[in-house]
């Protein structure tokens, strides 16, 4: 077994163990996907973690766990939030096409090679957007427009939820990708979840296919609409969570 066949059955192991189905078109996406990461990487920073073996377990597996709590064979639409260089929402267009992505980063350059990515690999139905969520929150087609949105961004839970909640729909899921120990967390940020009109139906924990790595999913469904003058001005949520 020659190198490149050794990360083709880490993949689809890995696919296999989530019960995800897959073309040979979608894994070579995904090392398509690789190669530009690790090209772009040179020139600026998109992710500390660049071993072939790193990227199929921490990025592309990790991105598409949802598949364990989450119907994705069906068309709606999902937003993700600080996507960084795409996770976890490009692995989750290539395996889930019905799924209809707005990529969201603050960060210009990351949405150019986005876009990048995503002409590359010939996607459809994905676009990116450059933008901080607390001013495209606050804009009549992005705001409680979605029905899922995901973030691996890291901050803080109480944070997040007030950049992610106000964009969806009343009866939309925020899910919001967490270390294994995010107890302390949750407990901080139940006023925010309420106040946002949301509330928590499960917390999902797991270990990351082919890892030791725990992995929690706070899954909050949006019960009734966001007060208008949420999220607040850009940086207030991360320095006063609610």
């Amino acid at each position: 077994m020659d190198i490149q066949e050794k990360y083709l059955e880490k993949l689809k192991n890995g696919l296999g163990q989530l019960e995800i189905s897959y073309t040979e078109e979608m894994i070579a996406a995904f090392f398509h996907y690789y190669e530009m990461i690790i090209e772009k990487n040179k020139v600026m920073n998109l992710t500390a973690i660049t071993e072939l073996d790193e990227v199929i377990e921490k990025h592309f597996l990790d991105s598409v766990s949802l598949a364990r709590s989450m119907e994705l064979h069906k068309k709606m639409r999902m937003l993700d939030i600080g996507t960084g260089a795409g996770f976890p929402g490009i692995p989750l267009k290539i395996l889930f096409p019905e799924l209809d992505i707005l990529l969201m980063d603050s960060l210009n350059k990351r949405v150019r090679f986005l876009d990048e990515v995503i002409h590359q690999l010939g996607l459809d139905g994905i676009a990116a957007v450059h933008g901080r969520a607390e001013d495209m929150a606050q804009k009549s087609e992005y705001r409680e427009q979605f029905h899922l949105c995901v973030s691996r961004a890291v901050a803080n839970l109480a944070s997040l939820c007030e950049y992610c909640i106000p964009f969806l729909k009343v009866g939309g899921t925020f899910v919001s990708y967490k270390s294994g120990d995010v107890e302390n967390e949750v407990t901080q940020a139940k006023k925010a979840i309420s106040v946002l009109g949301g509330k928590i139906v499960n917390i999902e924990k797991f270990i990351i296919t082919g890892t030791e790595l725990s992995r929690s999913f706070v899954i909050i469904e949006k019960v009734k609409h966001t007060p208008r003058p949420y999220p607040r001005k850009a940086g207030i949520p991360s320095r006063n969570p609610l």
